[in-house]
């Protein structure tokens, strides 16, 4: 197959990855879409890949190459692992074939076809989408996005496309590697995940898009400069172009905010968005608890606190010591951090 897709989830996104995945069959049903599951399921859900519409495979991130694999789940949190798992699996696609790439985020969905992107990348190796376009004109939205861009990258990578030639090759090495090694939320560092990481690429490798058309990668953070109309052809257009994707961040609270905030009277993106949170709520399970994930408790079921997992990466002999840090016994980093770190223990 041509293209390969794929996203990254724990099960608290299971509904919204089916409606991303649905969303890509739509338009392109040849497509092979693949799900990244770094969780277990949930007691009384069964996943199976069989009984899914619209993805063709799993990959399950406690499967992929890494060594000392439970150790390096632990070292991060839910957002730190689900993005660090792309870099593996992107890698894995190209070495088992794949001749394009593309990385949605589960939050995203497609709303006209990426057919130009599919052409793009006979030319061009990696496609990246900035956060904006246009610079802004106020206070509020220079401090929201564009400051927002420089703290947490110049390109957002809920997208990203890579054809399978020398230079998308090196590029998913290299960030393969880093994201390994430095896929943390740590701002104080430089770092944020697997985003900031990108800010490089136009730089490091040949072959780089940067697509400046606005119907791709819409969100909050680019809506001041971005105007969706719904004309009488039924098509959705931003700034008189097709409306490829849409990029729903945040569904709740902080996403209406931030949508009512730069969206102001353009109704067709609260209809966007009022379409999306039915979409949601369909492919919903009531067997997944809200916030689930597996790699949250130790194995007695005690929330693991960021603190403890930061304390943990940051000790080579914390993790010669416990090579599965997730394990409760009378020997284990539970219960070494009982002893020295109580409160990271409650």
């Amino acid at each position: 197959m041509t293209v390969h897709c794929f996203t990254s989830i724990s099960f608290s996104y299971l509904a919204k990855a089916r409606v991303l995945a649905s969303s890509v069959k739509r338009y392109h049903p040849d497509w092979w879409m693949v799900v990244c599951v770094t969780d277990l399921p949930p007691p009384g859900f069964n996943f199976r890949i069989e009984a899914e519409d619209f993805f063709d495979e799993v990959i399950w991130a406690h499967d992929l190459p890494i060594e000392a694999v439970q150790a390096w789940l632990f070292k991060h949190d839910v957002v730190e692992v689900c993005t660090a798992v792309k870099g593996p699996v992107l890698r894995s696609l190209l070495n088992r074939g794949a001749k394009k790439v593309f990385y949605l985020d589960p939050d995203i969905a497609v709303l006209a076809p990426l057919t130009p992107m599919v052409e793009w990348l006979d030319n061009d190796s990696i496609l990246l989408t900035p956060h904006q376009l246009e610079p802004d004109d106020t206070v509020q939205a220079i401090k929201d996005n564009e400051i927002g861009s420089l703290i947490h990258g110049i390109y957002n990578l809920g997208f990203l496309a890579v054809n399978n030639d020398a230079n998308g090759l090196a590029f998913a090495d290299w960030w393969d590697e880093r994201l390994r090694q430095f896929c943390y939320d740590d701002k104080a560092r430089g770092l944020f995940v697997d985003q900031k990481w990108c800010d490089h690429v136009p730089a490091m490798f040949d072959g780089v898009k940067v697509v400046r058309d606005p119907g791709y990668n819409v969100a909050s953070w680019n809506l001041s400069r971005r105007r969706i109309s719904i004309p009488a052809s039924g098509d959705i257009l931003v700034n008189g172009k097709p409306l490829r994707f849409y990029h729903f961040t945040k569904l709740g609270p902080i996403g209406d905010a931030m949508t009512r905030r730069y969206a102001g009277d353009n109704v067709e993106v609260y209809e966007i968005w009022s379409w999306y949170k039915r979409a949601v709520d369909e492919f919903s399970e009531a067997q997944i608890p809200d916030g689930y994930w597996h790699y949250g408790h130790f194995s007695n079921q005690r929330p693991i606190h960021k603190q403890a997992r930061v304390l943990y990466r940051s000790s080579p002999e914390l993790q010669s010591t416990y090579q599965n840090p997730f394990e409760v016994t009378k020997s284990s980093f539970y219960t070494w951090l009982r002893k020295n770190h109580r409160k990271l223990a409650a």
